[in-house]
């Protein structure tokens, strides 16, 4: 049996290629496009190369040819969609590209399946986004909350999270669509705000930049969870018996702290103790989603999941990742 990934690249594609490669006996098919970096997958060059069990294949959600091509090709049990524009800051820059990526590209990807006649088991990652700017008697943030999206990101991500239930009930199409609440960890873009402290702070430890950390909005109200949870989390998803078609799920982690205070979680582990934070206005979101915190029991009725990493030690590899990343670059900028 085959599982694709849409976006394996990225943080959470190459986690979940981690997971899949060790817990299952799927083949894995993962969708890239020319100029990806294949940096997060690098520990399973050798496997690709060898043809063993991963597989790469071009394609682009703009391109609707490469996705018919695709799933002319191959026929997978499970698709895991996770590629998109997925920055929400960008998307004030970018707005029409992060529209057409990730709701063209969805819908792209979904008639691809549609017209091959092939019938996986399809995971749509919309986003806690959709849920934007939360007011406090409906948290925690359950399914039935009201979409008011705060970028471009939130919106596209509303239109991909429509498509999901639509080609169900139109098509017959099996999908499943989860809001992820924010999930960290190692291979985090430096674009998310702990992943650019962490990324900083190994900076200031190699004395790359002065001990002088930039923010954005630092009173905003996140719940927590490491990658690692959400990608057993997906597999559960598609492989649960019980799990009705169409349907939205919720998942998230159980920490919930201002982005100060998982800054200052940050700092305490760093070995400079004189750090200081100075706010950033082009880090400033025009509007911002503050108060997301996660209502997942559907979730666990369903599949029994509950996260396993504590936020300190999701923290803390994240913070290492970037000491590895930047003792490297150092090393090579050295040679």
């Amino acid at each position: 049996m085959k599982a694709l990934i849409t976006g394996i690249t990225g943080m959470v594609g190459s986690h979940l290629l981690d997971y899949l490669h060790k817990n299952t006996n799927l083949d894995i098919i993962g969708t890239y496009r020319w100029r990806s970096s294949l940096k997060n997958i690098s520990s399973h060059l050798k496997s690709i190369e060898k043809g063993k069990r991963i597989f790469l294949e071009y394609a682009d959600l703009n391109d609707l040819s490469s996705l018919l091509e695709l799933f002319k090709k191959h026929n997978p049990k499970y698709v895991f969609h996770l590629a998109a524009q997925s920055f929400p800051q960008t998307s004030f820059v970018i707005p029409q590209d992060t529209i057409n990526t990730n709701i063209v590209g969805t819908l792209n990807l979904l008639e691809s399946i549609r017209i091959n006649k092939r019938n996986p088991v399809i995971h749509i990652c919309s986003s806690s986004e959709v849920f934007g700017r939360v007011p406090k008697e409906k948290v925690p943030i359950d399914e039935e909350c009201s979409y008011h999206p705060a970028s471009p990101y939130a919106i596209s991500k509303v239109g991909t999270d429509l498509l999901g239930r639509f080609y169900y009930e139109a098509y017959g199409l099996h999908t499943l669509t989860t809001r992820m609440f924010t999930h960290t960890g190692p291979r985090r873009g430096d674009i998310f705000a702990e992943s650019s402290f962490a990324k900083q702070i190994a900076m200031i430890e190699k004395k790359m930049i002065p001990p002088v950390i930039r923010v954005g909005n630092l009173e905003s109200t996140r719940t927590y969870a490491d990658v690692r949870d959400a990608v057993k989390a997906y597999y559960l998803l598609v492989t649960k018996k019980n799990i009705p078609k169409g349907e939205y799920f919720n998942i998230g982690g159980t920490y919930t702290c201002k982005v100060g205070e998982m800054l200052e979680t940050l700092i305490q582990m760093s070995s400079v103790k004189n750090i200081s934070v100075k706010v950033d206005k082009k880090r400033l979101r025009k509007i911002d989603a503050d108060l997301q915190i996660p209502d997942f029991s559907k979730f666990s009725k369903y599949t029994g999941w509950k996260p396993k990493y504590h936020f300190k030690k999701t923290m803390r590899d994240l913070l290492n990742y970037w000491r590895k990343e930047i003792r490297n670059n150092v090393a090579v900028t050295s040679n």
